[in-house]
């Protein structure tokens, strides 16, 4: 049961754990570039996340992973610019920690140096513990990823939904009660059945955000463009469209293009 929000003037990785122990629900958005942070921030979000996705929504790939190290931390680096108020946790990228923990630590410093990030966030679980370790050992927060983890696409071959089965359910369970073991402040869990991401969330300490993993857990995260209907060809089932911007903006600026082709734009209001 929700209690009265705490009015929290800078979100920490304790302030989410505090936020799960009040059951107050956590919001979660991606933000990629300045303005969009500022706005995001500004609305009260309380984690930024800088996602790999920006692979997909920013720079038109079809998987996160050609992204590279060098460009999160550009990404990131904008969003600690526009961000005052919400917790910026920064995704690193397919190739900067699966295949050593001193690459990994090497990656996640150079995210926090670099970035002014506040926290990174990894996916996998038991396979990838050793550099999880490597990184809490230097004093940096990590956020696990459990569930669909889109870095492993072509190990999947599809999007669909994980952990249906109940052998992948247990390592799920197993992995997340690891994760918090080992340190993680926190868990995203990515299109689970929702009755799994609740018990999960019930099993543990640490705060579990979902998406596409239903409303027993902790918080939510989805992807801004997507919530804003800036993208009008991704439809999943667990996405909410808050606004229809693909359609307002391509309107906006068809107009403008009308009135510059009409000599409409600039008036006499509009020049010196």
């Amino acid at each position: 049961m929700s209690t009265a929000k705490k009015d929290y003037k800078r979100i920490t990785t304790k302030s989410l754990i505090d936020m799960k122990a009040n059951g107050e629900k956590i919001s979660m958005l991606t933000a990629y570039d300045y303005t969009m942070a500022k706005i995001v921030d500004s609305a009260g979000v309380d984690v930024i996340l800088v996602g790999d996705s920006a692979s997909n929504v920013m720079a038109g790939h079809e998987t996160t992973l050609p992204i590279t190290l060098d460009q999160m931390i550009y990404h990131a680096s904008s969003v600690v610019r526009g961000a005052e108020r919400a917790l910026v946790v920064v995704d690193l990228p397919f190739g900067s920690y699966q295949s050593d923990s001193k690459e990994a630590l090497r990656s996640a410093i150079r995210v926090m140096k670099e970035s002014g990030g506040h926290a990174v966030k990894l996916e996998g679980g038991k396979e990838i513990k050793e550099s999880i370790r490597k990184i809490l050992q230097a004093g940096i927060p990590v956020m696990g990823h459990l569930g669909l983890t889109p870095q492993s696409i072509y190990k999947f071959g599809t999007y669909t939904v994980r952990a249906k089965e109940e052998a992948e359910a247990e390592k799920l369970l197993e992995d997340a009660k690891l994760l918090e073991k080992i340190g993680c402040f926190a868990l995203v869990l990515e299109k689970i059945p929702a009755a799994l991401a609740r018990k999960v969330a019930e099993s543990i300490a640490i705060p579990v955000i979902g998406i596409g993993a239903g409303g027993g857990v902790d918080g939510q995260v989805l992807v801004v463009h997507d919530m804003l209907g800036m993208n009008n060809e991704f439809s999943p089932r667990f996405l909410r469209r808050y606004m229809n911007l693909y359609e307002d903006m391509t309107k906006s600026i068809g107009q403008y293009v009308s009135d510059v082709k009409s000599e409409d734009f600039p008036n006499i209001n509009e020049q010196y």
